[in-house]
């Protein structure tokens, strides 16, 4: 079994009547003309490979189906929001990924809709793995800078270079990590902010960690490697139980930009 997913980038100009011309659809398309409301929608589909064309589906058909029918039903709801006066809040971009999940359910004939996502800024996304919506998914991405030095009291030096390399430089070295916390919620939970929810990130795990070396000056790593995967854990035993309306789901945590690890507890 695959999982396939597929990304389209589109902008809305929610005061204007008409859609500009596409134009470089890696950046958006329809494209703006100035000032917009810029989307990411990602469509994540199950099946199998088929034997003749080696596809789960052809994407240009995932991308067609997104462009006929869900950019139009975004592009007129928004505008009617926008001209009413009527809040856009979590709540409501559910709506519209519920009516996305009804246009596309049945789009792409063996392969089965598991997920639709919304980025929403690019550090900020909104996502539901079924039209039921039993959860909503809310993520945001957070950075911090620390230094570290792999290091195993219990192995002897040359052993140490073997296994961590230039991680076990004496002094240490420096990364710009970045965190992603995932939350989920049932769609009738409103108790959920995302102010709240980004001052416990910042208070319970950013300051904790940010402009630190993590072996020194963070208790729990005195004696345990801060790895990437061992930051996951701490981040998750950090935030787990402390946010009001919602409920931990996944940390994900890059050291670089080709090296992540997620935790889900």
């Amino acid at each position: 079994m695959h999982k396939l997913t597929r990304q389209v980038r589109f902008s809305i100009m929610p005061f204007l009547s008409e859609d500009t011309e596409r134009s470089n659809s890696l950046a958006s398309a329809p494209a703006d003309e100035g000032l917009s409301v810029f989307l990411e929608l990602s469509v994540e589909l199950i099946g199998e490979v088929g034997p003749t064309t080696g596809f789960v589906v052809n994407v240009t058909h995932i991308e067609q189906a997104i462009r006929e029918s869900v950019i139009p039903m975004f592009t007129e709801r928004l505008r009617t929001d926008f001209r009413e006066r009527r809040p856009i809040g979590l709540s409501r971009v559910v709506e519209f990924l519920r009516l996305a999940w009804d246009q596309l359910a049945d789009k792409f004939g063996i392969a089965r809709l598991s997920r639709l996502s919304l980025k929403l800024n690019p550090f900020r996304e909104l996502a539901i793995e079924s039209k039921e919506s039993a959860m909503i998914y809310f993520s945001q991405k957070f950075d911090f800078a620390a230094a570290h030095k792999l290091w195993n009291d219990e192995l002897p030096e040359q052993r140490n270079i073997e296994i961590f390399g230039k991680c076990a430089n004496p002094t240490g070295h420096g990364h710009n990590y970045t965190v992603e916390i995932t939350v989920k919620r049932p769609p009738s939970e409103n108790n959920f902010r995302i102010g709240e929810f980004e001052r416990t990130v910042n208070d319970q795990l950013i300051e904790v960690l940010d402009h630190k070396n993590l072996n020194l000056d963070v208790a729990e790593f005195h004696k345990t490697n801060p790895t990437v995967e061992n930051i996951a854990v701490f981040a998750w035993h950090r935030l787990a139980g402390k946010f009001t309306g919602a409920s931990l789901h996944c940390v994900t945590v890059w050291e670089t930009d080709q090296t992540r690890c997620s935790y889900y507890g």
